[in-house]
Parts: C-alpha cells; sequence; structure tokens
C-alpha cells in the first residue's frame, strides 16, 4: 500500500487561475497544481533555495525537487504548444498558522489563525 500524500503548506492562492494564448485551441489545456504553482513562485520568483522552499512547505528537499520538475514540464508544455494553464488542485493546505514564519517569501505572515486544508 502506498504512503499517504504528505499536505503541502501553500502561502496564498494565485489572483489569477488561467493563462493562454490568445489563439488557444478548445479543449487545449494542462493543469498545474496549486503546489506545483507555490514552488515556482518560491524558487523563481521568491529566490528560495530548493531547501528553503522544502522548509517552508513542510516536505522533504527531494519532494520539492520532483514537484519543481514536473511544474517546468507542465508550464513548457503550454508555452511551446499553446495550451491553455489551468492552476487548480494539488495536496495543500494554506498557512494560517504562524507559530512559525513561513520564510521570506510568506505573502500571510502575521495573520493569526489555522490551517485550512483544502485540495484532495
Amino acid at each position: 500500500m502506498p504512503r499517504p500524500r504528505k499536505w503541502r503548506t501553500v502561502c496564498c492562492l494565485p489572483e489569477t487561475q488561467e493563462f493562454g494564448p490568445s489563439n488557444q485551441q478548445p479543449n487545449a489545456f494542462v493543469i498545474l497544481s496549486i503546489d506545483q504553482y507555490e514552488t515556482i513562485r518560491l524558487i523563481d520568483l521568491e529566490g528560495l533555495t530548493q531547501e528553503e522552499t522544502a522548509a517552508q512547505m513542510n516536505v522533504a528537499r527531494t519532494t520539492v525537487q520532483g514537484i519543481y520538475d514536473e511544474a517546468r514540464k507542465i508550464i513548457a508544455d503550454a508555452i511551446v504548444n499553446g495550451k491553455t494553464m489551468k492552476i487548480e488542485g494539488g495536496s495543500f493546505k494554506l498557512c494560517e498558522d504562524h507559530s512559525r514564519p513561513c520564510g521570506r517569501g510568506c505573502q500571510r505572515h502575521g495573520l493569526e489563525g489555522r490551517n485550512k486544508i483544502i485540495g484532495e
């Protein structure tokens, strides 16, 4: 029996959930999960290392590496093949428990509350 999937901590949901070419093909789309989006945001936009990203998302560095590699393939497929990219789903919880800071990339730092589980 496979090991249960661990919830990945995500600081915030994306403001825009769908991107695509202006001349898109009907029904041509790829799905980027919320945890894949968060990995791309933290590594490529915020400049965190894979280790820092793993600590913030509460998973192993090797897990972050796998998530990141798969996310890059999905983004490349959308760009190269002119597909719409939808950002949805995944195994994640929103970061709202600030007993410890999320790190320099956290947009919710300073808010109080509990972790809210969303996703699968």
